[in-house]
């Protein structure tokens, strides 16, 4: 993470995690609703999604902790040479790994029917939680502004930990999904912009010692999260719009049917009534 491209990759993951929860999170609610009391059945293909989703966790944490381990300054899988060899390569393999972790437990909740009951939240929980207790003990001895950017990007990931967790024991909360939805996201637009402010593509450097520039990326977080905030809004009222009509066509159809068989039926019956009358 030394580097743009290092911030980059794990915002881009954070990103399209975020979007995608924010995305699914109506669609399942939705669903959950429009059964009522009735026990509540998800349909085969969220089973099918939480499958991709978990060996899409799986993946990219293979490949995080490989770009880690194997780049041409990495430590190639050696912890101590006479000293210790580039921890921070080794600090970020770990939060990757935890993220492996989450995903096995997503691929065995949707595998197995014993499973724990929010089991995969509680993992994705405690892989949240292990990242903010690494970047806390990441940052000894950094400039100014460089700790500051850092030190902010732990409010999501303890936020997002946190509600996790309480989502292991309320599941289904459309709050608390909307909560983790939106910290992911702006978990991930703001490892880039720490990527912007420490590795600037173009233009001058910052200055990590202003404290004006602290200042200001304090208020530039408050509008990330403004526009995560915005996002998830949107992603949930356009799909829940989407869902709600496409569920209501195949049962105002059904209704349209059942009450024209009612009809005929009735007609029927008179006609026989009639029949009967007559004779």
């Amino acid at each position: 993470m030394a580097n743009f491209k290092g911030h980059a990759l794990p915002g881009s993951l954070f990103l399209l995690f975020g979007l995608w929860w924010s995305l699914k999170t109506p669609w399942r609610q939705c669903y959950l609703q429009a059964q009522g009391s009735r026990k509540k059945k998800l349909p085969p293909v969220f089973r099918k999604m939480e499958l991709v989703e978990g060996s899409l966790k799986v993946f990219f944490a293979f490949v995080g902790i490989m770009a880690e381990q194997f780049v041409p300054d990495g430590p190639h899988a050696h912890l101590y040479q006479g000293g210790w060899v580039k921890l921070m390569n080794w600090q970020h393999s770990t939060m990757y790994l935890f993220y492996g972790i989450s995903g096995v437990a997503d691929l065995l909740c949707a595998t197995l029917p014993r499973a724990p009951p929010g089991l995969d939240r509680m993992a994705l929980s405690l892989a949240l939680f292990v990242e903010g207790f690494l970047f806390y003990y990441h940052l000894h001895g950094r400039p100014m502004l460089d700790t500051h950017v850092h030190s902010l990007l732990l409010v999501a990931v303890f936020g997002g930990a946190a509600s996790t967790a309480m989502e292991a024991f309320r599941r289904d909360n459309p709050i608390l999904e909307v909560l983790r939805s939106s910290l992911a996201i702006l978990q991930g637009s703001w490892f880039y912009q720490i990527g912007f402010v420490l590795f600037p593509l173009s233009g001058p450097e910052w200055n990590q010692e202003d404290h004006g520039n602290m200042m200001f990326t304090t208020m530039c977080f408050c509008w990330h999260y403004a526009v995560a905030l915005l996002i998830t809004g949107i992603n949930y009222a356009v799909v829940w719009r989407l869902v709600s009509r496409c569920a209501s066509k195949p049962m105002s159809n059904l209704e349209l049917g059942l009450r024209k068989s009612g009809t005929e039926d009735s007609s029927s019956h008179k006609a026989l009534l009639q029949e009967s009358d007559e004779e």
